[in-house]
């Protein structure tokens, strides 16, 4: 006779691994020349959530793929990690979404606009700083996000103590303007040239007439410029 006891410390990890597979779930679903697989690790993640993520990408990256970048990939992974402590993460066509957070969060589905921009940027081993990387995936969500109004999301205004280093709203808010009434056009071409890995200092004044500092000291004496409703 088999003793239980003895057999269940045996079984135990392959009961817990079947747990796990049964935990997640993926789906593949393609659309105009798109293919997203949605793996979920929540087996409790409301549908609606995941249905307006989906919804989002293959409304929105079709239109940063032709905007920015027409060689971006084109098939994209999305995972709804339960251990993940972040907001969200992407690397090499993988974004990883939080839970807990996408669970509390549910209006800030616009996080899918910021981290699938980082898959059409592509900038590799970039030669630019982190914070103009952050800051144009910002900017393109202010340009392109579905329902900021609705997530309360909108550029950071401007305050005494800013650099344009602080990266995410406050570096988009500072592109916008100089989008608004110096250079339209500037983001998509700092875009290009990150990827190129030909951006330099000098990439703002051949693109503006101006240095990136002398910008910042324009920007703070008059930073008020019509925003995008």
């Amino acid at each position: 006779m088999i003793h239980l006891k003895r057999l269940l410390p045996a079984l135990l990890p392959a009961i817990l691994l079947t747990s796990a597979v049964h935990a997640q779930s993926s789906e593949v679903i393609q659309k105009k020349g798109y293919k997203l697989t949605f793996t979920n690790q929540d087996a409790t993640f409301p549908d609606t959530l995941k249905d307006k993520l989906i919804k989002t990408f293959f409304e929105v990256y079709p239109k940063l793929a032709k905007e920015y970048n027409r060689q971006t990939l084109k098939e994209v992974t999305f995972v709804i990690d339960t251990a993940y402590k972040g907001v969200a993460a992407t690397s090499n066509g993988r974004v990883v979404f939080s839970s807990k957070y996408m669970r509390s969060h549910a209006g800030d589905i616009d996080v899918v606009t910021h981290e699938v921009m980082h898959i059409v940027q592509n900038y590799g081993r970039s030669v630019g700083p982190g914070w103009l990387t952050e800051g144009i995936a910002d900017f393109v969500r202010y340009k392109f996000g579905v329902a900021n109004p609705a997530a309360k999301w909108s550029l950071t205004p401007y305050k005494a103590g800013q650099s344009y280093k602080n990266s995410y709203r406050i570096t988009a808010r500072f592109l916008a303007w100089i989008e608004a009434t110096k250079k339209k056009g500037l983001v998509k071409e700092l875009d290009k040239q990150l990827r190129l890995h030909t951006y330099t200092a000098e990439s703002w004044t051949q693109l503006t007439g101006s240095a990136l500092d002398e910008l910042w000291e324009t920007y703070i004496k008059d930073p008020e410029f019509k925003i995008k409703g």
